[in-house]
């Protein structure tokens, strides 16, 4: 059986260069390509290539439709206070979930959503 050795995203966004400084700014991703029309950032085993779309529909609008990726951490209250001290859109409070994770969502720059979490026993 095939492995996979990564994940990678791919994201269409109303302007690439905004949507990049928030992966960068608040969740410490770094670019590393920039072909025409597009940055990928990455970080750790994580790539998001970011393609710049100014006509397409908005994320907001896409509803339940808008979350795109859950990023598994080894502590997710370090990056919800990060997130929190860096001023991002976070969806609720981080919280301890009965499937075994404690998690938070934030929602970007362009809308999509993004969940984030860790994962810890499941309750009883």
């Amino acid at each position: 059986m095939t492995t996979i050795l990564q994940n990678h995203y791919v994201l269409a966004v109303h302007d690439v260069r905004v949507s990049a400084a928030f992966y960068v700014d608040v969740l410490d991703f770094r670019i590393v390509a920039e072909p025409p029309g597009w940055i990928f950032v990455c970080r750790d085993n994580c790539m998001i290539m970011l393609g710049e779309c100014p006509d397409d529909l908005p994320p907001a609008e896409l509803g339940c439709h808008s979350y795109f990726a859950y990023l598994r951490v080894d502590d997710a209250d370090a990056w919800y206070a990060q997130c929190k001290a860096r001023d991002a859109e976070c969806l609720g409070g981080i919280e301890d979930k009965p499937w075994g994770m404690r998690e938070f969502g934030i929602r970007t720059t362009d809308g999509h959503r993004l969940m984030i979490g860790q994962m810890i026993s499941p309750k009883d």
